[in-house]
């Protein structure tokens, strides 16, 4: 039986951009600098985050020690983070056959209006996921990230990570500026994967800013608050922006999957945007009942211990439902591969097929 983690993250080196960038640009490159003991990420020359940098990982350490400890990036990231046969031994380990990457800081949103700058950071990015890639290239599947505020530039950039195997598309869960992500400013982007059977995904960013901003007053509610609902926060209306903004319309093979909010919620967004289509259909243009480009084009990675997976193959589609162990962040599980296992053993053989790596095959053209 073929197991794919369709949710799992590089921990990128603290020198990869010194080392990938073009020349001009590494007096710029993201980096983590050190100030007094307190370790700072800078972005742009902008510092996004200190003090807590070892949460950006730490799925091996008590999350009390981890946020209150004094520990640095490099406590939070583990071998398999960052060093691919560490990564591959990980999966043997597991008995998972391929696990699908995204980044960690590189899908942090560039705080910066330099648009060659942000463009020259994801080209590094995905230079070096290349060169991980390129070493176990049986085991993993890279995600491309690429500048959405500079639509031609990422085209481009698609266009080579296709070349160098890459197999889909990070896509912010935001609006882009002013452009929610089904507007048709975007549509090279979207021609680009529907043109090459690769899917975009669009991935939980974890903030209180962008699409999260409705959220941000309830910060103090804590972290259960914010991990649990800060991503279907996001999700919920980037998904509902691709169906009615007419992107299932303008390319019907186009492909996007759902990561790291969970399966459960996209029934509940099915019937939602029905009920209400059924009121307002005739202001909005679209053909079809929402529902039915939901189950054509999107898909979602249900959480380890999730317990609607079942009602979600019957009420979404067999083929629409996948998982993914969010390995190594903060909100992980070192046994997520075991679980999973315990989550499908009530289905059928042909269910649990699908949902442990066949649907993750056919999404991602691994055939």
């Amino acid at each position: 039986m073929t197991v794919i983690d369709c949710d799992s993250h590089v921990m990128e080196p603290a020198d990869l951009w010194l080392r990938y960038l073009e020349p001009k640009y590494r007096d710029r490159a993201i980096r983590i600098e050190e100030d007094d003991g307190v370790e700072k990420l800078i972005i742009g020359e902008k510092v996004v985050l200190e003090r807590v940098l070892a949460g950006l990982g730490g799925a091996h350490i008590d999350r009390v020690k981890l946020f209150t400890g004094g520990l640095k990036y490099a406590d939070g990231c583990p071998p398999a983070s960052y060093e691919p046969h560490a990564r591959a031994k990980l999966l043997d380990e597991w008995g998972v056959d391929l696990g699908v990457l995204f980044p960690t800081i590189g899908i942090l949103p560039f705080p910066t209006e330099d648009v060659e700058l942000a463009n020259a950071y994801c080209r590094a990015y995905n230079s070096w996921q290349a060169d991980f890639f390129r070493a176990i290239p049986d085991r993993v599947v890279p995600i491309a990230a690429v500048n959405w505020f500079d639509v031609d530039e990422a085209a481009k950039e698609l266009d080579r990570c296709l070349e160098l195997g890459f197999r889909g598309l990070f896509v912010p869960p935001e609006t882009v500026g002013d452009k929610r992500p089904g507007d048709a400013h975007f549509d090279p982007i979207w021609a680009r994967l529907q043109d090459a059977g690769m899917p975009g995904c669009l991935h939980v960013i974890v903030r209180f800013e962008g699409a999260a901003v409705p959220f941000s007053a309830w910060h103090g509610a804590g972290p259960v608050f914010g991990f649990g609902l800060g991503a279907t926060g996001q999700l919920i209306p980037a998904m509902a922006s691709l169906v009615l903004d007419l992107v299932f319309e303008r390319f019907p093979k186009l492909k996007v999957v759902s990561v790291e909010a969970g399966c459960g919620y996209a029934a509940y967004l099915m019937d939602r945007l029905d009920e209400k289509h059924h009121f307002f259909k005739a202001m909005v243009p679209i053909k079809r009942k929402p529902s039915e480009y939901i189950r054509r084009n999107c898909y979602f990675v249900a959480e380890p211990e999730e317990r609607s997976i079942g009602a979600m193959l019957r009420l979404v589609g067999e083929d629409n439902i996948l998982w993914g162990s969010d390995y190594p962040h903060v909100d992980s599980r070192l046994d997520a591969a075991d679980l999973i296992r315990e989550s499908v053993a009530g289905l059928d053989a042909g269910e649990t097929r699908r949902v442990l790596g066949e649907n993750a095959v056919r999404l991602f053209g691994l055939a």
